[in-house]
């Protein structure tokens, strides 16, 4: 194992966690982007979910034996034979099969109690398939992006009340809840609730619950330009 590997519990939930907001993010932000790359004509293809957040369509590894389990080869073969919300699902599936392959490698030389203690904390997550399955059957693309036409105007969310950075959401946020529904936090991928507290990153314009943020409601009265962990995180590279 690179001495690079996550090696206690809570680095290996780390890295499964940036793993899964990037398979996250490729199966409900980008997916029209990953559909067209697994287009059936090329060659045969893996989802692969780096631990910088970041998602990749590409041929497995040449390395034999590779250093880590390699996701499901071919996801993209199936891609115009089944109905595009199925496939999604399938590719869902597989992605979910392979962060716990990576996940429980990385355990490997963790004690009984420790292996337990990581897969309880990566059970506390919905899985990528949850994630997908929720979303809207009857619109491809229902993110962030094109969910609210409040959005701009509603950068948090408090008990379920949108504000903007300033004042109140207008009367227009009642129209828009139902396509609010349709959006999923950046960290967790849960689904939009308005009994939860929800904040806006100013930067890249993705939602998150604020406990996924550590982002309570008096704090965001506070902040006036939000950025996520991720803006952050890509602004100190």
């Amino acid at each position: 194992m690179a001495s690079s590997s996550p090696r206690t519990v809570e680095e290996i939930v780390q890295d499964y966690t940036a793993r899964r907001s990037a398979l996250v993010r490729a199966l409900t932000y980008d997916v029209d982007d990953f559909y067209s790359q697994c287009d059936p004509d090329k060659e045969n293809l893996c989802l692969y979910g780096h631990p910088n957040e970041a998602w990749e369509v590409a041929l497995p590894a040449e390395e034999v034996p590779p250093e880590l389990p390699e996701p499901a080869l071919g996801i993209n073969f199936a891609r115009d034979g089944m109905n595009r919300k199925d496939w999604l699902s399938l590719v869902a599936v597989h992605s979910d099969c392979w962060l716990l392959s990576v996940a429980f490698y990385f355990g490997a030389r963790l004690n009984r109690n420790e292996r337990i203690r990581l897969f309880s904390m990566i059970n506390d997550l919905p899985t990528v398939f949850e994630v997908v399955t929720r979303r809207n059957p009857v619109k491809d693309k229902p993110t962030v992006e094109s969910g609210s036409k409040s959005r701009n105007s509603t950068k948090r969310s408090i008990d379920g009340q949108p504000r903007s950075n300033r004042k109140l959401a207008d009367e227009s946020y009642e129209e828009d809840e139902e396509e609010q529904g349709d959006t999923f936090c950046g960290t967790c991928g849960g689904g939009y609730n308005s009994d939860e507290f929800w904040i806006g990153c100013d930067n890249c314009e993705r939602w998150y619950h604020g406990k996924c943020v550590k982002i309570t409601p008096a704090k965001a009265e506070m902040i006036k330009f939000y950025k996520c962990p991720s803006c952050q995180k890509k602004l100190r590279q």
